[in-house]
């Protein structure tokens, strides 16, 4: 892959005034495409947009108001699954010299939702050629890398200052079809089945989306990916929860954001972010003896 060109920045760290104990991701909700993705592409961008989280930043656009960092994608997933783990890829999406350092590949894996995302199910290969050893590498030290490293620092100089960090891992999804497990829910809470954050987390995002009047359910179909398993710690005091949001609930049938209903759920998420940069885990988890 050419890397002549200077690319635009890839992520965007946004810190508030008056900083709290809660970080931000935003991952799948980047719209730049450098033209070395383009270049490379076998499809129309208008394909390859449809693998981004359609305007869920516009969700956290009142966090850093709230006091929470904002680590937040600018390029697009199409360049790397931020949400993918760098060994998660089938062999047979890359190049044969890089098939060895891939095995044991999961269903997403296999349907070509890797760390570079290489298939969608009705339009083939998204790429010209197979993802080689020259591509793999400038998408991860471009893009990947930086994210994660970016969480990481943020999340560590919350739990410097306050005792213990949050992450909140933001993601839109499309509805749940019928005979799928969570059908009907329109929001999604994922801890990893209990190992990314402590009930004391999820008790309280599960309350505060129960506010909303829509279908809450936890871990099922989405338990949290990569970027909660990575760095929720509950054991070190670093919390991680992701939340999926139906896009029916803020964009239009033509998949552009919906004005009055993108700033129900920004302002909801805004005071989420508010309430847990109040709370105090040692708290809940030893409350005070009634007297």
């Amino acid at each position: 892959m050419p890397t002549r060109s200077i690319p635009p920045a890839a992520i965007a760290v946004n810190r508030p005034r008056t900083s709290g104990p809660v970080v931000v991701s935003v991952p799948h909700a980047g719209r730049i495409y450098p033209p070395e993705i383009l270049a490379a592409a076998r499809v129309e961008r208008s394909q390859l947009e449809r693998l981004e989280d359609g305007w869920c930043d516009l969700l956290a656009a009142g966090a850093t108001g709230a006091g929470a960092t904002v680590v937040q994608a600018l390029w697009a997933r199409a360049v790397a699954d931020l949400n993918r783990g760098e060994g998660q890829m089938a062999p047979g999406e890359v190049a044969l010299p890089l098939r060895a350092q891939f095995s044991a590949p999961g269903r997403k894996e296999r349907a070509g939702l890797g760390v570079v995302p290489t298939r969608l199910f009705d339009c083939g290969p998204l790429w010209t050629r197979p993802i080689d050893g020259a591509a793999l590498h400038w998408r991860l030290e471009s893009f990947h890398r930086p994210y994660h490293a970016a969480l990481a620092e943020a999340l560590m100089e919350a739990r410097g200052r306050f005792g213990h960090a949050i992450l909140i891992d933001l993601h839109s999804m499309p509805p749940i079809p019928a005979g799928q497990p969570g059908h009907g829910a329109r929001i999604v809470i994922g801890d990893r089945f209990g190992s990314s954050a402590g009930e004391w987390l999820i008790d309280r995002v599960a309350a505060s989306a129960a506010h909303l009047g829509e279908g809450v359910v936890r871990n099922r179909p989405y338990p949290g990916g990569h970027i909660v398993r990575t760095h929720g710690r509950p054991g070190d005091a670093i919390h991680a929860v992701q939340i999926e949001i139906d896009r029916s609930l803020y964009l239009s049938d033509e998949r552009l954001p919906d004005r009055t209903r993108v700033e129900r759920l920004a302002g909801w998420f805004a005071n989420l972010v508010a309430e847990l940069g109040e709370a105090r885990p040692d708290a809940e988890i030893f409350p005070q003896a009634a007297e």
